[in-house]
């Protein structure tokens, strides 16, 4: 039975008025500004970066080892043609929520520092490549051979120091796991107090951020294992602001050849030992 004509304008119209949506959405698309950020980049000559003073091992402060992060950040700026010019962001070394650190895109266009790709994190800055994972490690002076993951019985009664550095690694769910599991912690202001309590024996194991746990253990010939696995670990990456795409591409690519070649991974080694 064939279709009068009003019918056949009716549905015409109706399928045309469907489409208004989605040619309105296209047509908002062509109209955005474009993403010029690599270029606004490459016309300053420098990459941008901002950092805390001091972060080890991704901010050592060193200027012979200066850290995993800026080490990294220097071979990323060669790639693409750019100077590396480092801001220092003091807040950025004392609270691990973004929004506190008070940087804005005028500053830099990357930030570093050993930056977890947590949702808390994603909800601010968009994310690099990761080129790391992390999360909560026990540091000792002997593990079992092969190391493997801890579990929560092995923790019962035992003393452990407890350094938290402000990562953004997820303090309160630690300190619940620990108190469920029995182990008496006692909470440390620095690195320097964690290594001296094993040092001295006031406590017989300690835990802290993974890449820090392995610095230490390479410098000090101790042992490094993952706390229990129900405790959250995240990938290790570079903050960038949203909506930069071009340059994220940009920076992304160039991180992925160094990964890829082998350079991360030795600097890496450089810092946190062989078995890293």
């Amino acid at each position: 039975m064939q279709m009068s004509a009003g019918v056949a304008q009716r549905r015409a119209w109706r399928d045309a008025l469907g489409s208004l949506p989605i040619l309105g959405i296209l047509a908002a698309v062509y109209l955005l500004p474009p993403d010029t950020s690599l270029s606004e980049v490459r016309r300053a000559g420098a990459l941008h970066v901002c950092l805390p003073p001091a972060a080890p091992p991704f901010i050592t402060g060193n200027p012979a080892l200066p850290g995993i992060d800026v080490e990294i950040m220097q071979a990323l700026a060669h790639d693409l043609a750019l100077t590396l010019a480092r801001s220092e962001e003091p807040a950025m070394g004392r609270d691990f929520n973004p929004r506190a650190w008070h940087v804005t895109r005028a500053a830099c266009e990357v930030l570093a520092g050993g930056i977890v790709a947590s949702p808390m994190t994603r909800a601010f800055l968009e994310t690099s490549r990761p080129y790391a994972e992390t999360g909560w490690a026990m540091v000792a002076l002997r593990s079992p051979s092969p190391p493997r993951e801890l579990t929560w019985q092995e923790l019962h009664d035992r003393k452990l120091g407890v350094f938290a550095p402000p990562s953004g690694l997820d303090r309160i769910a630690l300190a619940s796991a620990l108190r469920a599991a029995g182990g008496q912690a006692t909470i440390l202001a620095t690195p320097e107090a964690l290594v001296a309590g094993l040092r001295e024996g006031r406590f017989e194991a300690a835990v802290t951020e993974r890449l820090l746990a392995d610095t230490i253990a390479a410098r000090e010939h101790w042992a490094v294992q993952w706390m229990p696995a129900d405790l959250a670990r995240y990938p290790i990456a570079f903050g960038l602001w949203k909506g930069d795409l071009t340059f994220k591409r940009a920076l992304d690519s160039a991180l992925e050849q160094r990964l890829s070649d082998g350079s991360v991974a030795e600097i890496r080694r450089r810092y946190l030992g062989t078995g890293s």
